[in-house]
């Protein structure tokens, strides 16, 4: 039984070779992925090379309490913004020991959309210590974008985010 298509496990390939190769750690942070990046990851044998760990925060307090977003950026901005992908990313990173860290929240539906934020929204943030870092999370850049992948159906959505935060990933 395989969990995911070929597609998606040739990119999670690439991520655990090319980060193996730049001698890599990665982490994840995901919303409404739920998990799949890290699974598509450990999916390939050796991933242990180069994942370090992943944080499920589908909620909003999980947000809060495992990567430090902050209830005014929550509470503002909402979960799915990219400001709340940027700290989600952050924390990740600094919560980890990690050298890159992605991030994902996004609404995959059938609901949940909004004129503002439509079902097939999805933000994604990559954060990145120096190379030359002395661990601190602070000190490298931090990239945050958003995705109008359309109201695809929710597996679709999901899958898309996870093929955009495998790409990512890669050095």
């Amino acid at each position: 039984m395989t969990v995911f298509d070929p597609e998606t496990l040739a990119l999670a390939s690439r991520v655990v070779e090319e980060n193996r190769t730049a001698g890599r750690r990665v982490a994840t942070a995901e919303s409404c992925t739920g998990g799949l990046v890290a699974a598509a990851i450990t999916a390939i044998p050796g991933a242990s090379d180069v994942f370090d760990r992943g944080f499920v925060t589908y909620s909003d307090s999980a947000k809060r309490e495992l990567l430090g977003v902050s209830d005014e950026i929550l509470s503002t901005l909402g979960a799915v913004s990219e400001a709340t992908a940027w700290a989600m990313a952050r924390g990740a990173l600094e919560r980890s020991e990690a050298d890159v860290a992605v991030s994902i929240s996004g609404i995959a539906g059938p609901g949940g959309g909004s004129a503002k934020k439509p079902v097939g929204t999805v933000v994604f943030a990559r954060a990145a210590r120096l190379p030359d870092s002395k661990g601190t999370a602070d000190d490298g850049p931090t990239l945050a974008d958003v995705h109008e992948l359309g109201d695809l159906g929710r597996d679709e959505i999901r899958r898309q985010a996870v093929l955009i935060a495998l790409r990512l990933l890669l050095p």
